[in-house]
């Protein structure tokens, strides 16, 4: 790995434990955390309190394969957003606390984001 992207990936993290210390999910309001790896993004519902995740999605998942969807891009990012939106309102969740994890808003996260409004959370 080159020094600047091992650069640019310590500053990431450093700026997700920040983060981290300062945001708190509970199993009403869970903190919604998203991974982005270059093939794939992924979605996870987190409740602090009792430490569990709720729930997890990604764009590996049956329905994302189904609809054909490729899960590098954009439009894979929005459903899995909506996915994510739709089976927490199905369990109850109506609002979360994004964690986009240090990663700029834009992109891929950004449109996670955008699929899980559009979903109603």
């Amino acid at each position: 790995m080159s020094r600047e992207l091992k650069e640019k990936r310590i500053k990431r993290e450093r700026r997700h434990r920040k983060t981290r210390a300062k945001i708190h999910g509970t199993s009403l309001c869970p903190r919604i955390c998203i991974f982005r790896s270059n093939k794939n993004i992924y979605v996870n519902m987190i409740d602090d309190e009792n430490n569990k995740v709720l729930m997890t999605f990604s764009s590996l998942s049956k329905e994302c394969k189904e609809g054909k969807i490729n899960g590098s891009n954009v439009k894979a990012a929005v459903f899995v957003g909506e996915l994510a939106g739709k089976k927490a309102i199905e369990k109850g969740i109506k609002k979360g606390i994004f964690d986009r994890s240090g990663y700029r808003y834009h992109g891929r996260v950004k449109a996670v984001a955008e699929g899980l409004k559009k979903a109603g959370i």
